[in-house]
């Protein structure tokens, strides 16, 4: 390979005396990384080049130049370029010697049996040749199987929808590794890692027959094949290549497809291709030249199997900015994988993040680019990690360390006895606990601190632990003498305490708790002091703001309530109760409201019935949206509106839309409401009724419920062009007609379908009769405490009619109970 030229341009400055153009700089240095990335390849490139030639001059002892020209017209006979070739030849050597009957010389001329699928390229279309060759060419920067996984995903999946690769190798016991993974999860990865090898595995039956396994009917493929995923259909279809490299257990690579379907004869030829080239790309994984040249290795690696810890030793990897992105694991003891997340794994010779790729997120990861960055030492916080011990299962504690070495990183894992346990155990308990222990010996005037009292206290260690009796001088002075005052009596008579006190830090105030209690001599008296010391600052602010909360929900508890007492006597008064039925138009009116028993507020249901003017009668019930002084107004003023416009002579829907439009202009542009407005005229018995968003009136006779069609009608103050209709029914003595609000059907969690279905059963089965025929009903649909107003209109049509009725006029439109919605 030709020697590189160095690549540099003058930077001109920006004036006299200027800065370089900061742009101008950012180019060249651009520039300069590219053709630093070009170079890189063409070594690369040149290095898999002569090792293709020296595999040929092995076998047929020819020169350099006749190797050379060997696999060009190899290349030029299978459509290949060169690097393709290459690829392949280094994809079927044979590493032993040619067997009886074959010379050196034709080893290399034959084609091999496990050369075959690379000759399907050569009826493959034009744009898999292309695809192939560029395939090639990045093969040069693949330096690992897991390297290789994600190349080929790059390559498959915007050619043929791959969504996931998995490249297994063939084991010794029969069985398959996982050595490169795309496409797919850590967790899956793990459960997959290893399989055994059983029947019905696509990719070792594959393996077996040297042959692809092509999976495209998942109806079929479930019963035949154990499928990997989680579900199986996560895969529709898949292929399952077999790589025999010569002399190798061979590896099976995996293409996984979302999309269902079968792999075209084109797809076939490209994959069949591929497989060519990643055979000589695999098999140079395991070269001399791909390892790190140190003859010290195998010792290094025996050293490290006889450590009694848990230890590995890392090279860093240097990615193309140069950072630091992956760590070779140059030797590692036997429980190293363990440790790792994966039992019975030896990592050594492979990529950390290739061996385990969630370490990426772990603090581990973190130490080892801190340990390289800083040159210090690492160490993690305490774990657990459970190991089986004589068959039972025990948890034991460990911890991480990391320190450099030279070049290298030797990381190792400390077990932790019984008594470190205990230790940590203690240290954990303080932190948690917020607090520290403390000793004082009052002959000696000897004190002894843990760590976390310092932390508490805001005192460097180096100054020293302070005596007992001058711990009050730590204190505000406000607490000073209640803290002076309990150490005096513990010192004089042995008398135990526990005292609140505050101390200033430079964090501000901090509430602390001292607690101790005295050691006596056979005397009696106290000679040594043991305590502790808390913090109690969260919970001190804690319950100041509990106090502070409490204060402002007594106080939003009396506005809430006086609110509530206004509004209920703004109710009342615009809202008056018949204690009888009354008599309208012919009619028996009874009427009931029942305000909500949960919560502080009034809403807004309110009923009418009065007597027009022409004798007929007005029957209405609506619902204003909230609560409060706000909706007891709003109902008002909906209240006595309708009234009067239907007394003036306005039709139902014209009422409603001029209802609806002065909501919207109303003080309150987001209030809403729902009514009904009925109109009966006794001398036709005839209802004409129009809605807004309510539920229809429930029709009772000759003992069947059923409820009145409801016509269209929308939320009053929705929007600003509402449609209404009318509908029309003629009531039959012996009628009874319920007029009501939500609250008295809706329950939540019980559907309103429910609860209308329920008060059409209440009222078939009801025997109702006099002036209070309305509490059995209530007492029936209404639940022990009611999160809403309930507002009733009870409407009977006497037996025995009061006015002679005209003709029978023909019955509006009745449905079934379960109204449309």
């Amino acid at each position: 390979m030709c020697d590189a030229q160095r690549v540099s341009e003058p930077v001109t400055p920006a004036g006299p005396g200027g800065a370089p153009d900061l742009v101008e700089l950012a180019r060249i240095v651009a520039r300069q990384r590219a053709e630093m990335d070009r170079l890189r390849d063409q070594a690369a490139t040149s290095a898999v080049v002569e090792r293709a030639k020296g595999a040929v001059m092995a076998l047929t002892g020819c020169s350099a130049d006749a190797a050379g020209e060997r696999l060009l017209q190899r290349a030029k006979a299978g459509r290949h370029t060169l690097l393709e070739e290459c690829w392949i030849t280094l994809g079927n050597l044979a590493p032993t010697t040619p067997g009886p009957g074959r010379t050196a010389g034709s080893a290399a001329t034959d084609t091999p049996e496990t050369e075959q699928p690379a000759l399907d390229e050569v009826s493959a279309p034009d744009d898999v040749a292309a695809a192939l060759a560029r395939l090639g060419q990045a093969l040069v920067r693949v330096t690992t199987p897991q390297d290789l996984a994600r190349c080929l995903l790059e390559h498959l999946a915007p050619d043929m929808g791959a969504d996931a690769i998995l490249i297994y190798a063939h084991r010794p016991d029969g069985g398959l590794e996982l050595i490169g993974h795309a496409g797919i999860d850590d967790e899956l990865a793990a459960q997959w890692c290893r399989v055994p090898p059983l029947s019905g595995i696509a990719a070792l039956d594959a393996l077996r027959a040297r042959e692809p396994r092509w999976l495209e009917d998942l109806a079929s493929d479930v019963r035949r094949y154990l499928l990997i995923g989680d579900p199986p259909e996560r895969w529709r279809s898949r292929a399952w290549l077999p790589v025999m490299a010569a002399g190798s257990d061979g590896v099976c690579i995996g293409v996984l497809r979302a999309r269902a379907g079968v792999f075209t004869p084109r797809d076939r030829a490209h994959l069949r291709g591929l497989t060519g080239l990643c055979a000589g790309r695999l098999r140079a994984f395991d070269t001399p030249a791909e390892r790190r040249p140190d003859a010290d290795t195998d010792a290094v690696q025996a050293l490290f199997e006889a450590l009694p810890v848990a230890a590995m030793l890392l090279t860093p990897l240097p990615g193309a900015s140069g950072e630091t992105e992956d760590f070779r694991v140059e030797a590692a003891t036997t429980q190293v994988g363990d440790l790792l997340g994966r039992p019975g794994a030896k990592p050594a010779g492979r990529r950390l993040l290739e061996f385990r790729s969630a370490l990426a997120a772990q603090p581990l990861w973190r130490g080892c680019l801190h340990v390289l960055a800083t040159g210090e030492q690492y160490e993690g916080r305490p774990f657990a990690h459970e190991e089986v011990v004589a068959g039972v299962p025990e948890l034991f504690t460990y911890t991480v360390r990391v320190a450099p070495l030279g070049d290298t990183l030797v990381v190792s894992w400390i077990r932790h006895g019984s008594s470190d346990r205990q230790e940590q155990r203690l240290a954990d308990l303080q932190r948690l606990g917020n607090l520290g222990w403390a000793s004082w010996n009052l002959s000696g005037r000897d004190a002894s601190w843990s760590t976390q009292v310092f932390a508490l206290l805001g005192r460097d260690p180096a100054r020293g632990p302070v005596g007992l009796t001058e711990m009050p001088e730590l204190a505000l002075p406000e607490d000073t003498p209640a803290l002076t005052r309990a150490v005096g009596e513990l010192v004089a008579e042995g008398r135990a305490f526990d005292v609140p006190f505050r101390i200033r830090t430079g964090g501000g105030i901090r509430h602390l708790r001292l607690a101790a209690e005295a050691v006596t001599d056979m005397h009696g008296r106290p000679v040594e002091v043991h305590g502790f010391v808390q913090d109690m600052t969260a919970r001190r602010r804690a319950e100041l703001a509990l106090v502070e909360s409490e204060r402002a929900i007594l106080t939003q508890h009396d506005v809430l309530q006086a609110e509530r007492t206004l509004a209920s006597r703004l109710q009342h008064a615009l809202l008056p109760l018949a204690n009888r039925p009354v008599h309208l138009a012919g009619l028996r009116v009874e009427v009931a409201y029942l305000p909500a028993q949960s919560g502080v507020h009034v809403g807004g249901d309110w009923f009418s019935a009065i007597e027009l003017p022409e004798g007929d009668a007005l029957l209405v019930v609506g619902d204003v949206a909230g609560h409060g002084v706000d909706a007891v107004a709003t109902m008002a003023q909906l209240r006595f509106t309708a009234k009067g416009m239907v007394i003036t002579g306005s039709s139902l829907t014209g009422a409603l839309a001029r209802l609806n439009t002065l909501l919207l202009h109303s003080r309150d542009t987001h209030a809403t409401a729902t009514m009904v407005l009925a109109r009966y005229n006794p001398r036709h018995r005839r209802l004409v009724w129009a809605q807004a968003g309510h539920p229809p009136p429930l029709l009772l006779r000759n003992g069947e419920a059923r409820y009145l069609h409801r016509p269209r009608g929308m939320l009053i103050g929705a929007t600003a062009t509402p449609v209404f209709e009318e509908a029309e029914c003629r009531l039959e003595p012996g009628d009874r007609l319920i007029l009501f609000t939500d609250g008295l059907v809706e329950h939540p969690p019980e559907s309103i379908d429910r609860g209308m279905e329920r008060l059409a059963d209440a009222v078939t089965t009801a025997r109702t009769e006099g002036p209070v025929s309305l509490g059995p009903l209530l007492a029936r649909m209404l639940p022990d405490e009611r999160r809403d107003d309930v507002c009733v209109v009870d409407v009977r049509v006497p037996v025995d009619p009061v006015v002679p009725a005209d003709p029978v006029v023909p019955m509006g439109p009745v449905e079934p109970v379960g109204p449309e919605r």
